[in-house]
């Protein structure tokens, strides 16, 4: 089965980790074809059928810590997980639906490993919803944000659609992180849906 990680504050202000280094953590771990996208922490690999997401980011997140130093998010979806993440971004239903703009935060269990049960993670997921809702959102005008949880989601992700740019948007990770009391992280759309195309074997791009 396929499966894609999500690392958190990755060569973007965080811990220096090359792709290289994170191919090489994931294969000691005896994960099989793996693959990266882009530099900020993505990773597409395989392993059993039966493997629990959960423990797959935590075995992650302590490889990583134990061979570069610090702890770090890791967030650990199966491929058919993050198409669903794809199919139900709200904004790609609007008559003028442009995916130029469009980002997908997604919301962890806890800090370091979002190393959750099923059971807890509807529980988690449904205190982040009652926070959202409560949400007076800095947005600019044409700027929206809706919070989809888990379920139906294998974890809850807040689905952005800023038309002037993510860089000059308020709406960003770390606001989501303060208001929310969640770590987050936070791909464009074009590297959600890249990810998703590897999972599936639509494409074999990483970089």
């Amino acid at each position: 089965m396929s499966y894609v990680a999500l690392l958190r504050a990755v060569n973007v202000g965080g811990v220096t980790l090359q792709m290289t280094e994170l191919r090489a953590l994931l294969e000691g771990l005896g994960l099989h074809h793996v693959r990266t996208y882009l530099q900020s922490g993505n990773a597409v690999f395989d392993a059993a059928d039966d493997e629990p997401p959960s423990a797959l980011a935590s075995a992650i997140a302590l490889r990583i810590q134990r061979d570069v130093g610090p702890r770090v998010g890791v967030l650990v979806l199966t491929g058919d997980a993050l198409n669903d993440v794809v199919t139900a971004n709200p904004f790609l239903a609007e008559p003028t639906a442009s995916e130029e703009g469009l980002h997908a935060t997604f919301l962890f269990g806890v800090e370091d490993s979002g190393d959750f049960g099923e059971a807890s993670e509807a529980a988690y997921s449904a205190v982040y919803e009652a926070a959202f809702r409560r949400l007076e959102l800095p947005a600019d005008e044409g700027e929206a944000a809706v919070l989809v949880g888990a379920p139906p989601l294998a974890a809850p992700v807040v689905y952005l659609k800023l038309p002037h740019g993510y860089g000059r948007s308020k709406l960003n990770n770390g606001w989501f992180e303060r208001k929310l009391g969640a770590a987050a992280t936070t791909r464009n759309w074009r590297t959600v849906t890249a990810l998703a195309g590897m999972a599936a074997g639509r494409t074999e791009s990483g970089r």
